[in-house]
C-alpha cells in the first residue's frame, strides 16, 4: 500500500472513531489497529492523534469556507443564497464523512488544540456567512423581521447539522430533497401548500 493511500486510510478510521467515541475517547492503538498496522508506525504518517484530528476538521472547515464565499460573492437573491448555503453545507459534510459531528462533539477538546485559532476563524468565517444572508434576508424583506438574526441562525444551523445525523438518503429523497425541505420548511412553514 502506498504512503498516501494508507495515509487516507488512517485518516478515514479516525474520522469514524472520533466521530463515535470523542477525540479523547479514541487511542492511537485504536486507530492503528484499525487500519492493521502497530501503534508506533503511526508516527510514521502523523505527528500525532491531535495531527489527524486538526486535519479532518480543517479540511472540512476549509471546504466550506470556499463553499461559502463563492455563495456570498453570487448575485443570488437571499432566499437563493440560503438555499445554496444549505446544500453546500450537506454537499461538504458528505465528501467529508464524520467530520461535522466531530467538530461538534469535540469543541472543548478542539479549544485546547495548537491549531484551535485555525479552526475558531474558520468557524468564525463560516457563521458570518450564514449571518450575512439572513441579515440580507430581513433587510430586504424576504425573510421575517420579528426574529433577531442570531435566533434564525441557531435554529437552521441546528436544523442543518443535526439532520446529518440522523438523515440516511433514499433513491427518492436525497440530500438536495432534504436541503430544499430546510428551505422550505424555514420559509413557508409546514402548512399543506394549496
Amino acid at each position: 500500500m502506498e504512503w498516501s493511500e494508507r495515509h487516507t486510510l488512517i485518516m478515514e478510521q479516525a474520522a469514524g472513531l472520533f466521530a463515535t467515541k470523542g477525540i479523547a475517547g479514541t487511542k492511537v492503538r485504536d486507530i492503528a489497529d484499525g487500519v492493521g498496522i502497530l501503534s508506533g508506525s503511526l508516527y510514521h504518517y502523523f505527528p500525532s492523534k491531535d495531527a489527524i484530528a486538526e486535519l479532518i476538521v480543517t479540511r472540512y472547515l476549509d471546504a466550506l469556507v470556499d463553499e461559502y464565499r463563492a455563495i456570498l460573492a453570487s448575485s443570488s437573491d437571499p432566499r437563493g443564497r440560503l438555499d445554496d448555503l444549505v446544500k453546500a453545507s450537506f454537499r461538504v459534510s458528505q465528501a467529508h464523512p464524520h467530520a461535522s459531528e466531530i467538530y461538534q462533539n469535540n469543541g472543548a477538546y478542539l479549544r485546547k488544540m495548537k491549531s484551535h485559532s485555525k479552526i475558531r476563524d474558520a468557524a468564525r468565517t463560516t457563521k458570518d456567512a450564514w449571518m450575512a444572508v439572513i441579515e440580507s434576508g430581513i433587510a430586504s424583506g424576504d425573510f421575517r423581521s420579528d426574529l433577531p438574526a442570531e435566533v434564525l441562525y441557531g435554529l437552521i444551523r441546528d436544523a442543518v447539522w443535526l439532520s446529518l445525523r440522523w438523515f440516511s438518503p433514499t433513491r427518492d429523497f436525497g440530500i438536495d430533497q432534504l436541503a430544499d425541505s430546510v428551505v422550505s420548511v424555514f420559509l413557508e412553514g409546514v402548512r399543506a401548500r394549496t
